[in-house]
């Protein structure tokens, strides 16, 4: 019996360790995940900017969005934590092009992105990424309802 006192002790201390590590390690990915979607919408905005428009037959374009979309996934109901978290991320990652001021309308806008089907856009992405060309159109599934999702944040950018 005196020897289950110190067992449980060490486990109960082992079980608030591991959940502390498991809290830490959800924020890191939350503003991992805002600094890699910052930066990918960053590049997306200068050519936006530039342009007038974001092709997505060009490649780099298509790798970008395909970054974003493989980071927003849980935005829609993610806890206030990671959301804030996320927005670190996002506000670094962007160079600041995202910022306290406009950051509510961009996740508004992602999390809008986030509930698109864009699986024809994430399976062009992914080939993309392994060199193949981009097969997408302006009638792919999920393209068109996408690039007005893209232009809407870009427009909280400027």
């Amino acid at each position: 019996m005196k020897l289950l006192k110190p067992i449980a002790a060490a486990f109960a201390a082992l079980m608030i360790l591991s959940s502390c590590s498991m809290l830490s390690k959800a924020a890191s990915n939350a503003t991992t995940s805002g600094s890699s979607t910052g930066s990918a919408l960053a590049a997306l905005y200068q050519i936006f900017k530039t342009t007038g428009g974001i092709d997505l037959s060009n490649l780099t374009n298509l790798i970008n969005l395909g970054q974003i979309l493989g980071n927003i996934g849980g935005l829609g109901n993610a806890t206030t934590s990671f959301t804030d978290q996320f927005s670190e991320g996002l506000i670094s990652g962007s160079a600041n092009l995202v910022n306290k001021n406009n950051v509510a309308s961009v996740l508004s806008g992602l999390k809008t992105l986030a509930n698109i089907d864009t699986s024809a856009i994430t399976g062009a992405a992914s080939a993309a990424a392994s060199g193949a060309p981009s097969t997408l159109t302006s009638s792919s599934a999920g393209v068109s309802t996408t690039l007005s999702s893209l232009t809407s944040i870009f427009n909280a950018l400027q």
